[in-house]
């Protein structure tokens, strides 16, 4: 096969979200990848053993094409166990608080000295540098320092989390684009690298239209609900229809013309109240009302398909078991339906990165944990079953 990380080892410490999605897209993308857990399991598993079972969706979603092992790094053996590795790796990822792994004493200066190829990724909350830099870490309350929740929620209700963990994958996303930067530069230097994305700095551009409201008015910027968060664009919101809820983006002036005729108020084209965007903002919510006015007589695959046919950017408001089941993704093959040796059918993503002209890789059920125990100290390092046997009277694995 030739697939573009082929050849690529990847010792993946990752755990929860951040870490497995970034190294889940090296596995997409051909990576040989090592999913490294403690003897007990990383905390996202912990959770579901605690309850009698052995995964969960989330874990076989972005641990599908790993090889999974188990490693004791506070024990001398599981410790020596993982300078053999190194030795023989590309990347190692992890997630942890910063310093973790140097608490252990198998930090990056020392995995250095073991492999000067190595690039080391970390992905932290705020960075492994700075006056906040042990402060602890979730995608909830980075989500809270990094102001998102500031903007999102109706104008007069408290501050909302947005509902999926956006900050997890932007870090997870990030981290992938920091080992793939490293690759690409020891390509040309022989050398690896520390690298590390902090969750709190990867956010920090998607506020700025907050920030620009900030710069126009001089003012803290406020939650604006499904407008836009800048309150510089109109219509845009989600309206509702006879059977559901629409969102309704008007980008241009001609978008705006264009909805005007699908709504049937072309008798509104040269109203001054509406021509421009600076004149549809000042007068938003009689803006909004009229688009309401017409889609709340429609069904929402109505006002869709009026959208589409004067292009007009629009879709409705679809909820997750609707999105499980999107053609359109399927067909591309972005969704795959796989059979999980403990969920049964399911349907997992694939890696949204297409490069053309390479091998796909076929989707593989994440592992069970230390399923590959065998595998990877037995055959890849090369101890064989009898030393897999002994690392596991040592408690190294």
């Amino acid at each position: 096969m030739t697939t573009p990380l082929a050849g690529i080892t990847v010792l993946d410490f990752g755990q929860i979200f951040q870490g497995p999605y970034a190294t889940m897209l090296m596995a997409k993308a051909g990576a040989n990848v090592i999913k490294i857990e403690p003897p007990g399991g990383e905390p996202l598993r912990r959770r579901v053993l605690a309850t009698g079972g052995d995964t969960t969706l989330p874990i076989a979603m972005l641990n599908a094409n790993k090889r999974g092992v188990t490693l004791n790094l506070k024990s001398e053996a599981g410790k020596h166990l993982l300078k053999q590795m190194v030795a023989k790796a590309d990347v190692l990822l992890e997630n942890f608080a910063p310093g973790t792994l140097d608490g252990l004493g198998v930090g990056y200066d020392v995995l250095k000295e073991v492999n000067r190829r190595l690039i080391y990724a970390t992905g932290t909350g705020f960075g492994i540098s700075g006056p906040d830099r042990d402060n602890l870490a979730m995608d909830f309350t980075i989500q809270a320092a990094s102001g998102i929740m500031s903007i999102t929620g109706d104008p007069d209700g408290p501050p909302m989390k947005a509902g999926p963990t956006l900050v997890d994958f932007m870090g997870g996303i990030h981290l992938y684009a920091a080992v793939m930067t490293a690759l690409l530069q020891r390509h040309s230097t022989g050398q690896g690298q520390l690298v590390e994305v902090a969750m709190q700095e990867t956010v920090y551009p998607t506020l700025a239209s907050s920030y620009d409201y900030h710069m126009r008015t001089g003012k803290v910027p406020p939650r604006a609900g499904n407008r836009q968060a800048g309150l510089a664009s109109a219509p845009y919101n989600a309206f509702q229809a006879r059977d559901g809820w629409v969102a309704i983006h008007v980008v241009t002036d001609g978008h705006w013309q264009n909805l005007l005729r699908a709504m049937g108020r072309t008798d509104l084209l040269e109203d001054p109240r509406f021509t421009t965007n600076p004149a549809r903002t000042q007068n938003m919510a009689e803006t909004e009302g009229l688009v309401t006015a017409w889609t709340i007589g429609l069904d929402k695959a109505e006002v869709v398909a009026a959208a589409k046919h004067y292009r007009i950017p629009a879709a409705a408001v679809r909820n997750a078991v609707e999105v499980m089941n999107d053609r359109h993704m399927h067909e591309r093959g972005m969704l795959q339906r796989i059979e999980h040796p403990s969920l049964g059918p399911i349907i997992v993503p694939n890696s949204p990165l297409r490069q053309h002209g390479s091998d796909s890789v076929e989707p593989l059920p994440s592992p069970s944990l230390g399923q590959h125990n065998l595998d990877v100290y037995g055959g890849w390092l090369g101890l064989g079953a009898d030393g897999v046997e002994a690392l596991r009277r040592e408690a190294a694995i």
